[in-house]
């Protein structure tokens, strides 16, 4: 086994301290913020899927004041066009010339709310600008900034005014988490601490506070600490057999009868890295199983396809993956 990263024990004690502070807002998503610093550490990309109002806008926003990151949020609609996302160039009337201006996109931590609501059109340019990591306005391309990170809500594509995300989309995701309601124990906490929130005086009048007016403070560490963090994450150990293991199964969704689409090879490397990075925030200096079962369902879910014959069975993504992992230690 290689050697311990000396500065893996220091990067994970502030990694926890950061969710410590996440905690101290949001409530019951701690799986939540693991996975947005995995994607973070790994220059990935995360996508939740869930309900409206399960506190991701205040999670994504906690987080960036954390780590001192700046932080947009683009609300998706059926109206939203390329340009509002990644900016245009427009004509001054003074100069006779034109003048670029950037849109949201030109961030560290975007959050790409409702996805699935824009048109597929408006889903390309956000996704191209994903992967490049730059974007071009007129003549000029212009990089992104480091880090740059989307994380993207979705609805469930059942329900109205949807456009589900093509596979090819899809496969650029690092992670696609799916979140739940909270415990009725979580949700009393969350009750308890919104009661005791009070209000905001200001100009003469008064209003409600909520939980956004709680993020604030110190940020958890520098700059320095994230870049610390993300090169502690290549000093991971990944022995050849956890290596092996990932490959048989990638490989095995792409053999399954019950699958018409298999993981791609985007699968396989989104699995090490989150595993490395998983690792380290969990204050190891190597990868074990637990980790590749801990993220195979946000890394693999998302980029397989049951066929006709499987679903009209009953069959269900989660429960084929589960039985390729079984197969795969067995």
């Amino acid at each position: 086994m290689s050697a311990p990263h000396p500065s893996s024990g220091a990067t994970s004690t502030w990694l926890q301290s950061i969710r410590d502070r996440t905690g101290e807002i949001v409530v019951g998503q701690d799986i939540v913020v693991e996975r947005t610093l995995i994607a973070l550490l790994t220059s990935g990309h995360l996508l939740l899927e869930g309900m409206p109002g399960l506190a991701k806008t205040l999670l994504v926003n906690t987080v960036s004041k954390a780590l001192h990151l700046d932080f947009r949020r683009i609300q998706f609609t059926i109206d939203l066009l390329p340009s509002d996302i990644v900016g245009t160039e427009i004509l001054d009337e003074k100069t006779g010339g034109f003048r670029t201006h950037k849109g949201p996109i030109f961030t560290n931590l975007l959050l790409a709310d409702e996805i699935n609501r824009a048109a597929p059109k408006v889903q390309g340019a956000l996704l191209e600008a994903m992967q490049e990591r730059k974007v071009t306005l007129g003549a000029e391309t212009y990089s992104l900034p480091t880090p740059f990170l989307v994380i993207a809500t979705q609805n469930p594509i059942e329900q109205s005014g949807t456009f589900e995300l093509p596979e090819a989309q899809l496969d650029r995701f690092m992670l696609c988490h799916r979140l739940s309601y909270p415990t009725p124990e979580e949700e009393e906490e969350i009750l308890r601490r919104n009661m005791r929130l009070g209000v905001n005086k200001k100009d003469g009048g008064a209003v409600a506070k909520t939980e956004f007016d709680l993020i604030g403070g110190d940020a958890v560490g520098t700059t320095e600490d994230l870049v610390a963090a993300t090169e502690a994450v290549h000093g991971i150990h990944v022995s050849d057999v956890f290596l092996k293991h990932v490959i048989d199964v990638v490989e095995r969704t792409r053999q399954h009868p019950d699958l018409e689409l298999g993981c791609s090879p985007r699968a396989g490397i989104s699995l090490l890295k989150a595993s490395r990075a998983r690792a380290l925030i969990h204050g190891r200096d190597y990868v074990i199983p637990e980790d590749l079962f801990a993220l195979a369902e946000d890394v693999c879910l998302h980029r397989i396809r049951l066929s006709y014959e499987a679903l009209a069975e009953g069959k269900t993504p989660k429960g084929i993956l589960n039985e390729i992992l079984e197969a795969s230690v067995s």
